[in-house]
């Protein structure tokens, strides 16, 4: 049987150099390094930098491959299908055709939304939760109905909530196969999304990433039908780590954790489970705090084992050898089975493998950069020299330091843009 993955420190010998071969993000970071030197000498280097990133557009960030055509969700896809398709495609979300748009439809009348799969599995959460108003009564896959307000989310007690048997049943119903994408549309955070114009920035993209939560953000023509590019989060890690060695990068990536006031997050504030508790109720916990991801910790000495995401669930939901062999699902037994379906598959990307990459206060900028981008993951957590757990950084941590904020900045920016909905949840 496989077993959980030891924790991994980051190593500065062990990290990778930017590759010698030009590559598109290299080349935006040598873009980056010829306007530094053009800056007044009196500016600061943050001033010099929030200066370059604001004389750059967006149009000139790399394509993305989440912007591709074929990865877009038509409006009259199943929840069922969309899991299958975004967990194949291994993308967290896509935007959301209109099947009734008409062909000459600009972009902001073609789609709908972006759906994404930690969305999809929060609204079914929801759905599911007996104190939700609207939590529905499914038929399983005996044909029989499972009021599933009778057992599911709060009530811990019931074993039923913790099998196999809560997983076959949900995969089966009629909520998960016959709910369409756009039954949830009330549920996307903007509508149809927030995006950006190719005009547009690298400052105001950055600051969208960071400081306004966005983990991804289309980029759009006005004149066109289609979404010509998707930044994302990791996009922005991956062009940083391309652009090591550029002298603007070493200025602000030697800069320790400490000196940067990193981790925002204290462990007194991180959402933890323990490797003997459910697996749902991690996705409980993620649901009901807002966050995409929570450490898997021993119960005796608190050391970080594992992580488990929101996007994690999908195992559960495309995978059925993982909850037959378990009679409850912990999050340990839930570490040791995806690993052990994964090795079947003969896939060692996915980043549930990585298992629990830490940091300690003295790392530089540049090798949690490099190692995030590495691993493709999303988080770092940072642990004393015990190895136990002091902290967390998320991507937007690291990219709230790159840039900040000029006062004023976005003035009427989100003038127009519809607010979140009532029942926003993700």
């Amino acid at each position: 049987m496989a077993s959980v993955p030891e924790i991994k420190i980051v190593r500065s010998e062990s990290l990778g150099h930017r590759s010698e071969v030009s590559s598109p993000e290299a080349k935006l970071g040598m873009r980056v390094e010829d306007l530094w030197d053009e800056q007044k000498p009196q500016l600061s280097p943050d001033e010099k930098l929030n200066a370059c990133f604001e004389s750059i557009p967006v149009s000139a960030f790399p394509l993305s491959s989440d912007s591709q055509e074929d990865i877009e969700i038509r409006s009259d896809t199943s929840l069922a299908e969309a899991v299958e398709t975004l967990s194949k495609l291994k993308v967290l979300s896509a935007p959301v055709v209109d099947v009734d748009a008409p062909e000459d439809a600009s972009w902001i009348d073609r789609y709908i939304g972006i759906v994404e799969f930690p969305g999809i599995v929060v609204w079914l959460l929801h759905q599911l939760d007996p104190t939700s108003p609207r939590s529905p009564a499914v038929a399983g896959s005996n044909g029989t109905s499972h009021d599933f307000s009778a057992h599911i989310l709060d009530n811990g007690d019931d074993p039923a909530v913790t099998s196999g048997n809560f997983f076959e049943v949900l995969t089966s119903s009629e909520l998960y196969k016959n709910t369409k994408v756009r039954d949830i549309s009330g549920t996307f955070r903007w509508a149809p999304f927030l995006a950006l114009q190719k005009e547009n920035s690298f400052l105001t993209m950055l600051l969208l990433l960071s400081k306004y939560k966005m983990k991804s953000i289309p980029v759009v023509d006005l004149g066109e039908a289609k979404i010509e590019n998707i930044i994302t989060q990791s996009g922005v890690i991956h062009m940083l780590a391309e652009c090591v060695g550029l002298h603007w990068f070493e200025d602000w990536g030697v800069k320790t954790l400490s000196e940067v006031g990193l981790p925002i997050m204290s462990k007194d504030h991180i959402i933890k489970i323990y490797e003997d508790e459910p697996v749902l109720q991690a996705f409980k916990l993620m649901r009901r705090k807002r966050i995409a991801g929570i450490p898997v910790v021993e119960r005796k000495s608190e050391k970080p084992v594992g992580n488990i995401s929101l996007r994690d669930v999908h195992f559960l939901l495309t995978a059925p050898e993982i909850y037959h062999d378990y009679r409850s699902i912990t999050t340990k037994n839930f570490l040791v089975a995806v690993r052990e379906h994964l090795e079947k598959r003969g896939d060692t990307s996915a980043p549930i493998l990585s298992g629990v990459i830490a940091c300690t206060k003295n790392h530089t900028l540049k090798e949690l950069i490099l190692m995030l981008d590495a691993e493709k993951i999303h988080r770092l957590y940072v642990v004393d020299d015990s190895g136990n757990l002091e902290g967390l950084i998320t991507l937007r941590d690291i990219i709230a330091r790159l840039v900040y904020e000029p006062p004023g900045y976005f003035g009427d920016f989100f003038d127009g843009v519809i607010p979140l909905p009532q029942n926003y949840r993700v």
